[in-house]
């Protein structure tokens, strides 16, 4: 069985230099109330799997949003543009799933002010990821 995209662009996140902890600054599906600033991954609809005669081989070609919330306007944007940066034309192997493709469809862009005047951005990647059934 597969994770959840969200899990694998969590664990590439861990290694990209942009100094997230998960748990402490990184988050899977639901933003918590703390700390002030914090990146979080959210699992969206993505495009249907592509039809294969094939059963062997199945490509999968979900969403993930990254959602990043700052206290600072200015360091909020510098942060969803580092992530955006790093996951825009990948390719990658991910816990021993291939990804073939990872690109941004929405440029990243202020979705809010929190009701603690703190700036959430977000951005959509899209994703296409290989598995092969036995």
């Amino acid at each position: 069985m597969m994770n959840p995209a969200s899990v694998d662009i969590k664990d590439f996140l861990l290694t990209a230099g942009l100094g997230l902890s998960f748990a402490t600054n990184l988050f899977i599906g639901q933003e918590p109330a703390d700390p002030e600033d914090c990146v979080t991954i959210f699992d969206t609809p993505g495009f249907g799997r592509d039809k294969f005669y094939d059963g062997t081989l199945q490509y999968h070609r979900p969403s993930i949003q990254v959602r990043v919330r700052n206290i600072s306007y200015f360091i909020g944007w510098t942060v969803i543009n580092g992530i955006t940066d790093v996951l825009h034309n990948q390719t990658m192997t991910i816990n021993g799933m291939d990804y073939t493709a990872m690109f941004c469809s929405i440029e990243p862009a202020l979705l809010d002010h929190d009701a603690n005047g703190r700036a959430r951005f977000v951005t959509t990647i899209n994703l296409q990821r290989i598995s092969v059934n036995a």
